[in-house]
């Protein structure tokens, strides 16, 4: 995390290209050119902790892509549960940072294959359109290449551990979409 001269804004990463394994194959989230919607993050977005709705401990004040990367300026509320997160996130305690979303458009990618823009290499399912909805100081990213500290392009942290509890979680918190998506190409 980058001191932007206010000592409670901060400039971090939010998210990456990088391959996450989910229950139904690898994911991936597009940077490329109008593939994120950051029109919430830029007018309403919020920073939460542990993607906990009623834990808001902070806004956006600018959200940009940069290098295939989600970039952020936050800004920390000085309330007691805030400043709490802020103390273990300034010391280094806290390191980790997650997005939630949602996916409108995905490009399944069959084994061997490449996406569209000849960028990926499947199997993998693409998310060519999404919207981020809140950034999330956690204290277990599924992505460890974002976060903290971790705001400029291959500032990647040793070790890649994702624990199954919080694998579940972020399933049930984040995912749902694509379950919808499912159900419409059935329908």
């Amino acid at each position: 995390m980058e001191g932007e001269g206010n000592e409670r804004k901060f400039t971090l990463s939010f998210s990456s290209e990088e391959p996450y394994d989910r229950w139904w194959g690898t994911e991936i989230l597009s940077h490329s050119e109008g593939a994120l919607d950051l029109t919430r993050l830029n007018s309403i977005g919020c920073v939460l902790f542990n993607h906990d709705r009623d834990r808001v401990i902070g806004k956006i004040t600018r959200a940009w892509v940069e290098n295939n990367r989600g970039q952020a300026e936050i800004e920390f509320d000085a309330d007691a549960d805030s400043e709490m997160i802020f103390q273990k996130a300034s010391s280094g305690t806290l390191k980790g940072v997650s997005v939630g979303y949602q996916v409108d458009v995905w490009e399944e990618v069959a084994a061997g294959k490449k996406s569209t823009d000849g960028r990926f290499t499947g199997p993998c399912d693409v998310a060519t359109k999404w919207t981020p909805f809140e950034i999330s100081i956690v204290s277990v990213p599924a992505d460890p290449t974002v976060g903290v500290g971790r705001a400029k392009e291959g500032e990647k942290p040793e070790g890649k551990g994702v624990s199954s509890f919080y694998y579940n979680e972020k399933q049930l918190q984040i995912n749902q979409n694509f379950l919808q998506e499912v159900k419409n190409r059935e329908s």
